[in-house]
């Protein structure tokens, strides 16, 4: 379609609005919501609230209410925990490596091929270790405890403290 088409194409689609002749072809009714957004946005009901806890490399710990479907790393960047995602959650790093503790462990699904291949390049590897960005909330996590590892590698080495991108 040539430009002017699309112009005349256009222009004719906001007349018929204008009008009140819709073409349903253009009804976008879902909001697209970006990495990480839907994490910010706070649950609509008291049945899907997830509380889990995140435990850092002082032993700090951090109670979040998060909600079923919240991604674990996304969460943590709400909360102000230090789970870095150098990868935004793409599978392609191990800044979001945490210890899952036990009783939960059975309860996630089981972790892809990638994840495991990743996972094995990821310092202070354990039998209970995990992407966080792969760690997805729902019901049966209640109660969960997320400890993170002393360190990741993609760190910075200056002190750096991440924050969520």
């Amino acid at each position: 379609m040539s430009i002017t088409n699309c112009f005349r194409y256009l222009a004719h689609s906001a007349l018929k609005r204008s009008i009140g002749i819709v073409n349903p072809r253009f009804i976008h009714t879902t909001v697209q919501l970006l990495h990480g957004e839907y994490e910010w946005q706070d649950p609509k009901s008291e049945d899907e609230i997830v509380n889990i806890t995140y435990i850092d490399k002082d032993g700090k710990e951090t109670a979040v209410r998060g909600k079923v479907g919240d991604n674990v790393l996304y969460l943590a960047h709400r909360y102000g925990v230090e789970m870095e995602g150098a990868c935004e959650a793409s599978l392609a790093c191990t800044t979001c490596h945490v210890y899952v503790q036990d009783e939960y462990l059975d309860r996630l699904t089981a972790p892809e091929e990638k994840e495991d291949d990743l996972l094995d390049m990821a310092p202070f590897l354990r039998e209970n270790s995990r992407l966080g960005c792969q760690i997805l909330l729902q019901k049966e996590l209640e109660g969960m405890r997320l400890q993170l590892p002393q360190a990741t590698r993609n760190f910075y080495v200056d002190g750096h403290k991440p924050k969520p991108h």
